[in-house]
């Protein structure tokens, strides 16, 4: 069955406004950049707005209004949010009885016209997108340019049911790109946050009455004790968001004003990283390469809570899951559930923790082993003896550093001589935040500036104002800073010798050519991937 957008593509190529090639070349650009199919085409110039909003109109049987000369309305502008305006490219014309008449310039976007609808109850007409994105700047206030905040909750609740205030919520941190959906009791209010890459950002108030009804909607989907209000719950549910399925997992927590929760989205969208992709520094990706060809040792990735090391692993066991391989993971939780792959989710509870767990997944013979997290003595030792049985581990620990790493297991009590016998590679990791590539800029970088960071030679640096694309943040996206460190038999020595590991750092510098993570962020500044003031924000001082 044809699309409607299948229908209107075919239509193009028939009248000749492009050729199959350059429909193709189109998707190609499309599906690279994530940006509409008609935007792409009014961008390569394959097809002017007007002639688009023309075939639109005509196929659809969507009435077409220039702005250029219509004169708005601030009462009927403030009924849709700022938010919604900029994130659909959107504006509000007219009000008869019910509904909304929304000005819109992609009529193809399912998503952004069923999010319009549920909100406000509205009927499209179509109008071109540079004229409705200076409606935009001309009629909404422009001290709040975030798309993220939405209107104060009196606003919105008022118009919708709970549930499908819960929905929209959820649609647009997906939209958004979020890793996590923070739902706050305060005082006076139900305070709603996001974290979007890394960093969080305020998104909505809720007045104080809706609160138990969304606290309790959100305990039914996630299966919790919709009674229990005295204890910290766990559970999970899914959405599905126009063709994208996503699994969050919910944290509750009893605090002075109410519940709070903390929504974790799952899912398996970040395994196509891969080591291949250009976000993985060309040195970092061969020293992976190389440790999936060693039989047996540990593989550990260090860095704090957030910074994706997870998703590391999960990319690095994806590309070693092949047949001839046995590859189990004991994790708590499972994030993403991996075809091909044994996964244990452990449950202390019935005492199947972490070391019960390592014990009986050795009985099956895996060849490669993950586990989530060495956070304690007891995983550490079994950890270290696994390895010592011929098994390739992975694993993640909390640590600043690849050098810290090495004490931090010896610290939990790992003998050093068992240690050196184990460890295969150390790699440290940071997520930082990528420069909106739509609206970025070079940047002035003083003169002092550089010499203080020790830079020398040529290099563009970057800086972005923010845009409708990045939702005026000026970041779109985060880029993995990685310090990576193979182990070789000097460095064994090192830690058996039980010398300070600022031993290993230095010999690592000298002969192995070890770049820390302050230096590879400060090369993927030079790239233009990210702005000299991130590189700083996210690393210290050598």
């Amino acid at each position: 069955m044809y699309s409607l957008k299948d229908n209107i593509t075919g239509i193009l190529i028939k009248n000749g406004h492009l050729t199959r090639a350059q429909l193709e070349g189109a998707l190609n650009i499309q599906k690279e950049k994530i940006l509409p199919l008609r935007k792409v085409l009014v961008d390569e110039k394959l097809i002017t707005e007007s002639a688009l909003s023309a075939l639109f109109s005509g196929r659809l049987y969507i009435p077409a209004l220039s702005l250029e000369n219509f004169k708005f309305d601030s009462k009927v502008i403030n009924l849709l949010p700022e938010h919604m305006a900029r994130s659909y490219n959107a504006i509000p014309l007219l009000k008869t009885g019910n509904t909304l008449i929304i000005s819109t310039s992609d009529p193809l976007n399912v998503f952004a016209l069923n999010d319009l609808n549920n909100f406000a109850g509205c009927n499209i007409v179509l109008s071109a997108e540079d004229e409705i994105a200076r409606a935009i700047e001309s009629h909404y206030h422009k001290k709040s340019r975030v798309p993220l905040n939405m209107p104060d909750g009196h606003a919105l609740t008022g118009q919708v049911p709970i549930a499908q205030l819960v929905d929209i919520v959820l649609a647009h941190a997906l939209d958004r790109g979020a890793s996590d959906i923070h739902i706050e009791p305060e005082f006076d209010c139900l305070r709603i946050r996001y974290r979007v890459d890394g960093l969080m950002q305020d998104v909505l108030r809720i007045p104080k009455i809706k609160q138990n009804s969304i606290l309790a909607k959100l305990k039914i989907i996630s299966n919790l004790n919709i009674a229990e209000n005295h204890i910290p719950q766990d559970g999970k549910f899914k959405v599905r968001s126009g063709s994208r399925e996503a699994e969050f997992r919910v944290s509750s927590l009893p605090t002075t004003f109410g519940q709070r929760f903390v929504l974790h989205v799952l899912g398996n969208g970040n395994l196509d990283i891969g080591l291949d992709h250009p976000d993985f520094p060309a040195s970092s990706a061969a020293i992976l390469k190389a440790v999936k060809a060693r039989p047996f040792g540990m593989v550990l990735v260090s860095g704090p809570a957030g910074s994706g090391k997870t998703t590391t692993l999960y990319s690095v066991l994806n590309k070693l899951n092949t047949p001839a391989r046995n590859i189990i993971t004991i994790e708590d939780p499972v994030e993403c559930q991996i075809d091909g792959i044994t996964q244990v989710q452990v449950r202390p509870d019935t005492g199947l923790d972490f070391a019960c767990g390592l014990y009986s997944v050795l009985r099956q013979n895996p060849d490669v082993l993950m586990i989530s997290q060495i956070n304690d003595s007891k995983i550490a030792d079994a950890a270290v003896k696994t390895t010592l049985s011929g098994k390739l581990v992975f694993s993640t620990l909390q640590a600043d550093d690849t050098v810290s790493s090495i004490n931090r297991l010896i610290e939990m009590g790992v003998e050093p001589f068992l240690l050196a016998s184990s460890l295969a590679m150390l790699c440290t990791q940071r997520l930082a935040r990528k420069i909106c590539f739509k609206c970025r800029k070079p940047a002035d970088i003083s003169k002092d500036l550089l010499e203080k960071i020790g830079f020398s030679g040529k290099a563009n640096f970057y800086t972005a104002e923010g845009c409708r694309y990045c939702s005026h943040t000026g970041f779109s996206g985060r880029v993995a800073i990685l310090e990576t460190l193979l182990i070789d038999d000097a460095i064994r020595d090192i830690i058996i010798s039980r010398k300070p590991v600022i031993e290993i750092s230095r010999y690592a510098v000298k002969h192995l050519g070890l770049r820390s993570l302050r230096d590879d962020s400060y090369l993927k500044a030079k790239e233009g991937l990210i702005s000299l003031d991130e590189a700083m924000r996210i690393t210290t001082e050598e």
